[in-house]
């Protein structure tokens, strides 16, 4: 181990010494099929020409934000598990901490670009090839990965040189409670911080609510073929924004509480937090969209 790095203890976890190989496979398990879900959605989309539609891309976009999601925190755990010690350097806390958060605040623009690009498709059919080009498609995209981690960085580059005063953390990877083993607390970046959640959190949560909002009355007006397609498109988005919403939701509940909840309660809802929702994505869009259904249940046929 090297004495000029600093290591931190992971100490969230519950009888890993008993339970490590039940541990390990569990997980490994729910990475891999993480992995293959996600990534036979996308290479639908990817394969099928007609798939090649702004709503599709930006589903095939999420699914790869969910399988990155996944990747920053599942290998770490793998190692974890099959060690005797659960530690992680203060440099390499802080690099999955930013990127855990920064695809965490992706996955809100996406689902923002899904709303709007299914604000336009419903409310304004006839302005939708004008308005939802390859361009916009791209830009949605490029702030939807760039936007977050660019807002992330500055907090994260200024607690390198943050002196600690302890070294344990009370999860089974780094987020937010990072700060909280700091000696003096920063105010700035407490204040920082609630204003990224803002901007990639809240603000896209009360576009898309709005647009939904839009696309509800717009529907609840017109025939019944538009009322099903607008149901179709927009139950599955839903849904993955109800769930996703809930689970930061209880990470900034966790991260504020942390020291009032049992380490065994803590522990299976962090399990939680990290398996429900990489695992949701797929299930729901390939089962929910009528298009990827088709070519899911075809690529099933061919296979047998």
């Amino acid at each position: 181990m090297d004495l000029n790095v600093t290591y931190l203890t992971l100490g969230g976890y519950v009888d890993v010494h008993k339970y490590r190989y039940l541990y390990f496979i569990t997980i490994f398990t729910a990475y891999i099929f993480i992995i293959c879900s996600n990534c036979t959605i996308v290479y639908l989309i990817w394969s099928h020409q007609n798939l090649h539609e702004p709503m599709y891309i930006f589903i095939a976009a999420l699914l790869i934000n969910s399988v990155l999601f996944s990747t920053v925190i599942y290998p770490k755990l793998f190692i974890d598990f099959l060690s005797e010690k659960q530690i992680i350097s203060y440099s390499a806390c802080l690099l999955q901490s930013f990127m855990f958060y920064s695809f965490g605040g992706s996955e809100f623009l996406l689902l923002l670009g899904m709303a709007y690009d299914r604000y336009v498709s419903i409310c304004k059919p006839l302005q939708y090839p004008t308005i939802m080009k390859k361009t916009t498609v791209c830009i949605f995209l490029a702030v939807a990965w760039l936007l977050p981690a660019a807002e992330i960085v500055p907090s994260a580059i200024s607690s390198l040189n943050k002196k600690l005063c302890n070294f344990t953390l009370k999860g089974i990877f780094c987020n937010n409670s990072i700060y909280k083993l700091h000696c003096v607390p920063s105010r700035t970046i407490s204040i920082y911080g609630v204003f990224i959640l803002i901007s990639v959190a809240f603000l896209p949560l009360l576009f898309i609510l709005f647009t939904y909002a839009k696309i509800l009355t717009v529907t609840y007006r017109s025939s019944r073929e538009v009322k099903k397609k607008a149901a179709e498109t927009c139950l599955p988005h839903l849904l993955v924004l109800i769930n996703f919403s809930l689970l930061c939701a209880y990470d900034v509940v966790i991260v504020r509480l942390e020291s009032n909840i049992p380490t065994v309660a803590h522990f299976l809802m962090t399990l939680q937090l990290i398996l429900y929702h990489p695992l949701f994505n797929p299930i729901i869009y390939g089962l929910k969209m009528k298009e990827i259904y088709k070519n899911l249940k075809r690529l099933f046929l061919k296979m047998k």
